[in-house]
């Protein structure tokens, strides 16, 4: 095989043809514009709204809203990518199948590799969030689980082996023994995903009804929130406004970003819409610009109504009102956290079978992920699989993990999908006239040649005269010099894109979508890296094992 072959792209009219053809069986198209914006926040809000912001406005207090907006402006960047994308290819397949357009097949497989954490890895973390918030509810009704019940294995150990007296202690001590083994598990996380894998096998219908149901009740319930907590705000809560400078905004960008890669799973839905081309592009759209008011005024709220110290916990909602002594909201709280954890999972285990079955339609999965259910019009069987995947992990893992994991993964897809848009992007007038004939949504062209050069060059001086240090001090390689290298990376990029954006007049929008992904990146950690340079090796050891000599291309040049 060629190593140009790696990068062999392969041709959207044999994507359209492929998708829903004879040969896999077709799914229902069953959803509209409506419901794909319903998906979209119901994916959006939850984790991120009842766990992860917690541990965000932790790191950044008051000013974790800057994070926000600087997330919500990557992912618009990116959503219209996704968007163009998604009016170009209307398959099921996200990010993979925009990549195998773009960039070729090498470059499909690492992202559909990554979206597997997004989505399952993803999945785990909600899990135990919602297991959390489970178990409290259920405390209400005075009804009470063993704590070897609700917590994992690897967090009960290690809670035992550091002396942390509390539930996970507690589990060590008293779980029951199968010869040599504690029996300790999170019962409620590994109920809820046989339920949520249950209900996505048999259609996307039911799981539309009942998404949809969850996401009226949860943003119902994340106003009365609002609401209630508006009138229990102290504004000296919001002073120091960024009390660990900006470093302590951006380390909680794995956190404020879990919140927001929920919009990706609606692309995954494209061969179940009505209108594909009309329908997603909205759909995200309106789902991330929804969310995004909603977290910037419960961000205000939290870090206005206890001083921000107080909200490194997993539940954050639950212990504003504790503090404040407002319990009848811990019971409402508690019940909307269920809800909109509940729809998460649906969403993402929702999406997750369907770019297995794209990718094995490509040949770069085994065949039987690309089988779709005779009755149910679902890919079964790659449904069956994500449940167990997402089951597993859920008895050796803890949710720290997987948070960051997850974060860092869907940051690199939409850097490739915001670089596959700006490759594929008109560059001249001639050919902006072209595409509008050709698909229902466009990324307005906006030259980019003096623009972007100009952008760089404006931010470099605010950031100088705002930080006169920051240049310097990001030189300096003495101390821990993770971040400082990422941001170098990240300077040198800038340029090189601005080069190429003045010889090769490319279009604006993509192209800040892509920077300003790759800036958020700097924000991860060494070992977000390492474990992420992990996960790409071992699907490399798959793709070149499997994945290579099966593919459809691969298959079709040799006949």
């Amino acid at each position: 095989m060629a190593f140009k072959d790696l990068f062999r792209t392969k041709p959207i009219g044999k994507i359209l043809q492929q998708g829903g053809d004879g040969e896999h069986g077709s799914l229902h198209k069953v959803l509209t514009v409506r419901d794909l914006t319903f998906f979209g926040i119901a994916a959006i809000i939850g984790g991120g709204t009842f766990s992860a912001i917690g541990n965000a406005c932790f790191s950044g207090g008051p000013a974790v809203i800057l994070l926000y907006i600087m997330c919500a402006v990557a992912c618009g960047f990116t959503a219209m990518c996704y968007a163009e994308f998604a009016s170009r290819v209307p398959v099921s397949g996200s990010a993979y199948t925009y990549a195998y357009v773009s960039f070729g097949e090498l470059f499909a497989w690492v992202i559909g590799w990554a979206l597997i954490m997004e989505y399952s890895i993803g999945n785990i973390y909600i899990a135990f969030s919602w297991s959390g918030y489970f178990t409290n509810l259920l405390e209400t009704f005075h009804i009470h689980l063993p704590e070897w019940l609700t917590i994992n294995y690897t967090e009960a150990h290690r809670n035992f082996t550091e002396g942390k007296a509390g539930e996970g202690f507690n589990a060590w001590q008293n779980a029951p023994l199968l010869g040599s083994l504690r029996i300790i598990f999170d019962l409620p996380a590994v109920i809820i995903n046989v339920l949520i894998t249950y209900l996505v096998y048999r259609g996307t219908k039911e799981s539309k009804n009942f998404s949809n149901a969850m996401v009226v009740i949860k943003l119902l319930i994340v106003l009365l929130v609002i609401a209630v907590g508006v009138f229990y705000i102290d504004i000296d809560n919001w002073t120091p406004f960024m009390p660990k400078g900006f470093g302590g905004v951006m380390a909680g960008v794995s956190a404020v970003f879990f919140a927001y890669i929920g919009f990706d799973a609606v692309s995954t839905l494209a061969e179940e819409s009505k209108d594909p081309q009309r329908d997603l592009p909205k759909g995200m759209i309106y789902s991330l610009v929804i969310c995004t008011v909603l977290y910037i005024i419960l961000a205000l709220v939290l870090t206005g109504m206890v001083p921000y110290e107080k909200l490194g916990v997993t539940d954050p909602l639950a212990e504003i009102f504790a503090l404040k002594g407002v319990k009848w909201m811990l019971f409402i709280v508690s019940i909307a956290a269920v809800v909109a954890m509940t729809s998460v999972m649906l969403v993402f285990q929702l999406g997750q079978p369907r770019i297995w079955m794209t990718m094995s339609r490509d040949g770069l999965m085994p065949k039987k992920f690309s089988s779709i259910h005779p009755k149910f019009k679902t890919p079964g069987f790659a449904t069956i699989v994500t449940g167990i995947v997402v089951g597993l992990p859920i008895f050796f893992t803890d949710e720290t993990f997987v948070l960051d994991f997850t974060s860092i993964g869907t940051l690199f897809a939409f850097v490739l999908v915001c670089g596959g848009v700006l490759l594929l992007s008109p560059q001249s007038a001639e050919e902006v006239a072209e595409a509008k004939t050709k698909s229902k949504f466009r990324i307005p062209y906006i030259n980019a040649k003096f623009i972007f050069p100009l952008i760089i060059i404006a931010a470099a001086v605010i950031v100088h005269l705002s930080v006169p240090d920051f240049f310097s001090s990001t030189f300096d390689f003495s101390g821990d010099v993770t971040a400082n290298i990422t941001m170098v990376i990240f300077f040198v990029l800038c340029v090189v894109m601005a080069v190429l954006a003045f010889l090769k007049n490319l279009s604006l929008v993509p192209l800040l979508g892509l920077v300003s992904c790759c800036y958020l990146l700097t924000g991860m950690a060494l070992s977000n890296w390492m474990w992420f340079g992990a996960w790409l090796l071992l699907g490399l050891v798959f793709y070149f094992a499997y994945g290579r000599s099966h593919s459809k291309l691969n298959v079709n040049k040799s006949v």
